[in-house]
């Protein structure tokens, strides 16, 4: 008589551990909250806020005042505001967070 083959056991993925109901989680990286500048406030607004968000509030105040190089969209042309954070006329949006990094604490 031939040998069947056994079937898999199905393996059980294992549980979660429940979250503790005392602590809350700490932000950190790109979630955790910064203060601007008085020069970068002057651009986003007073107040803490997480990284992401002042990125965000960066390129919006970008598109809104048409900053951006025509010719070559990867480009920022700072105004008045955008030269006292970029310290130069026109940056890379690579540049960009190496500046803002100067900014925030």
């Amino acid at each position: 008589m031939a040998k069947e083959p056994k079937a898999k056991e199905a393996t059980k993925a294992p549980k979660a551990k429940p979250a503790s109901k005392d602590k809350a989680p700490a932000a950190s990286g790109i979630h955790k909250p910064v203060t601007p500048s008085a020069d970068l406030a002057a651009i986003i607004g007073e107040g803490d806020r997480p990284r992401s968000e002042v990125v965000s509030a960066i390129w919006d105040y970008i598109r809104k005042n048409d900053l951006q190089n025509p010719k070559d969209k990867r480009e920022i042309l700072a105004d008045d505001k955008l030269e006292k954070i970029f310290g130069k006329k026109k940056a890379t949006m690579f540049e960009m967070n190496k500046f803002l990094a100067q900014h925030l604490k």
